[in-house]
């Protein structure tokens, strides 16, 4: 039957002009805990290697005994050892993980093969760590940059006249919409609708436009725009949905995906102040409508 090993840890590699060290414990046939002889020679080692490190622990057992059984012994024997080094000396991070090549060959002496090997590495070679274990470091890239969006001041928009005219907007509050976390709520400032309807007041027009230069710069974006009113008990000709819609309305005309747009109208149900509004400022505050972050990566 071939000699079964256990690598729990990391195996063993060399290269030209370097190589890593190793040390060696043995236990008796079919046990795991090492004898207090083997332990005390353990010890002995890591007090006189304080300053290396562990880069591997391989378990080995004899010929004897089934597959299974073998396997399970290799891997007691690599944990005792590992209990008793663990947090007293240096170990590589991905020590669990890596494999460094072919196994020993079998001894013809079966008790050489009841043994835990630990490869490790003096102090004065830890400079060559990964060019001893064949490792290469590829170049870290560098970070890209990216720069914030500049939104414009003005834009020019078509008028009654076949001409253009100059809109102001406001530059405030389209950054504090591109640079929104997703589930925050965003109130639309000055939005404001004509009486009783869904149509937006002329003078509102720049709010559009605003949210329209957000989402046209920023892909990632997507919104919901909920609706709300004031001053009555209830929305019964729905302006809150409707007035949403038609802000969801003027971006989808304008280019802006479907697929990024939706829309809620909330009625009265959600007002800021207690319906009724004691004042114009109040019955202000509850009619509008937010802009509601579904994403933004």
């Amino acid at each position: 039957m071939n000699r079964i090993c256990f690598v729990l840890l990391c195996f063993f590699a060399t290269v030209t002009g370097y190589a890593q060290e190793q040390f060696s414990v043995y236990f008796e046939t079919n046990k795991h805990e090492l004898s207090s002889a083997e332990q005390s020679r353990l010890r002995e080692w890591m007090a006189s290697n304080k300053t290396s490190k562990i880069l591997a622990i391989n378990g080995y057992t004899d010929e004897d005994g089934s597959v299974g059984l073998n396997d399970t012994l290799a891997q007691r024997r690599v944990s005792f050892v590992y209990d008793i080094v663990k947090g007293n000396m240096k170990i590589r991070q991905d020590f669990k993980t890596r494999s460094f090549g072919k196994l020993h060959k079998q001894d013809a002496v079966k008790a050489k093969n009841r043994k835990a090997t630990i490869y490790y590495l003096l102090e004065k070679d830890l400079d060559k760590e990964n060019q001893i274990l064949g490792i290469q470091i590829q170049p870290s890239k560098p970070v890209e940059t990216v720069k914030p969006i500049e939104f414009p001041a003005t834009i020019k928009v078509a008028n009654m006249r076949g001409g253009y005219d100059d809109m102001k907007l406001d530059v405030a509050f389209m950054n504090r919409i591109n640079t929104a976390k997703t589930g925050e709520t965003i109130v639309i400032p000055n939005l404001n609708f004509q009486e009783n309807t869904f149509a937006v007041m002329p003078d509102s027009r720049p709010r559009l436009f605003e949210l329209l230069e957000v989402m046209r710069s920023n892909p990632a974006l997507k919104i919901k725009l909920q609706g709300h009113v004031c001053c009555m008990t209830k929305d019964r000709q729905d302006l809150s949905t409707q007035r949403a819609k038609a802000v969801m309305m003027f971006l989808f005309q304008n280019g802006i995906e479907k697929s990024r747009l939706s829309f809620e109208g909330f009625g009265v149900s959600k007002p800021i102040y207690t319906i009724p509004e004691k004042t114009p400022a109040e019955r202000e505050a509850n009619r509008r409508v937010e802009v509601f972050i579904i994403a933004n990566n």
